[in-house]
């Protein structure tokens, strides 16, 4: 079945972008409808970050996620298969001379987990060397299509998760960008409880940490799917001032703080689906 859902998608892939939005979207119909148990989640997630809105808006707000990460899993073939002029094509970017501005000082590329996060990856890789981590995919195929995917273009470094920190560093001190997720709940010892919307969420301390050990500078990133299925907004930010500081909580605040504002501004495109709130404080109920 996953060679026959391959063979799809690479067939979608030939469609014009606005097509394969069209297709993506009824897809994700399909899946709101189908995946009870991530629509759960989801809704769990949404009831806890947007306690304001009502069940019927939070019902409406899955529907468009679910629509949201249909699209990148089609679409997602664009940037297996197609040319690096064609992806190049589809993308918008803003405020790249952030990043032109301190090389090569080490950078820290914050990418939130918004469902078009693999659009600013291929699109870094066609311009500039850069190194990333990965986990492990369950199913074997799909494992292998998304590191041919995200190593494609240029010659990026992949480590897997489980490599540890030291590679990174090294990569960084050797003045490459590093291209870094750092909202997932993954349940590690590098982890702290921080508010993310006002709920104490596991979250890596990782970003801190290596901007200290490193004096790399953290320069966040946003993909944004437009809703017309036109292409790709890509915006980085200014780097960071004043950060890291000697306080790993407040810097690891900070990074959920502006997570959130990304979020507010296009809340149908973060990874609703992931359990975000899985790990608890000691004693406290679990909410999924």
């Amino acid at each position: 079945m996953t060679k026959i859902g391959v063979f799809l998608l690479w067939l979608l892939h030939f469609l014009p972008l606005p097509w394969q939005a069209r297709v993506g979207r009824m897809l994700g119909t399909l899946l709101f409808w189908l995946a009870r148990e991530r629509r759960r989640v989801a809704e769990i997630n949404l009831r806890l970050c947007f306690p304001e809105l009502s069940d019927v808006e939070r019902t409406r707000l899955v529907h468009r996620n679910f629509q949201a990460f249909a699209r990148s899993l089609l679409e997602r073939g664009i940037l297996w298969w197609s040319s690096g002029e064609c992806i190049q094509s589809l993308i918008r970017v803003e405020g790249f001379e952030h990043v032109q501005a301190i090389t090569p000082q080490p950078i820290i590329l914050l990418a939130p987990h918004f469902v078009g996060l693999d659009v600013a990856g291929s699109w870094l890789i066609q311009n500039v060397n850069l190194v990333s981590v990965y986990s492990n995919q369950k199913n074997p195929l799909f494992h292998e299509l998304l590191l041919r995917g995200r190593s494609r273009f240029g010659h990026p470094q992949l480590y897997n998760r489980q490599q540890g920190l030291r590679p990174i560093v090294k990569a960084l001190k050797a003045g490459l960008p590093f291209y870094y997720l750092p909202d997932q709940d993954l349940a590690t010892k590098d982890g702290l409880f921080v508010p993310f919307f006002g709920v104490p969420a596991a979250t890596l301390n990782t970003v801190s940490r290596l901007a200290a050990m490193t004096g790399a500078k953290v320069i966040p990133v946003t993909t944004y799917l437009r809703d017309d299925g036109s292409g790709y907004d890509v915006r980085f930010y200014p780097a960071w001032d004043n950060y890291p500081t000697d306080d790993l909580f407040a810097d690891t605040r900070r990074v959920n703080s502006f997570i959130e504002e990304r979020v507010r501004e296009m809340p149908a495109q973060y990874f609703w689906l992931h359990k975000r709130f899985k790990t608890r404080p000691e004693g406290e109920e679990r909410f999924y």
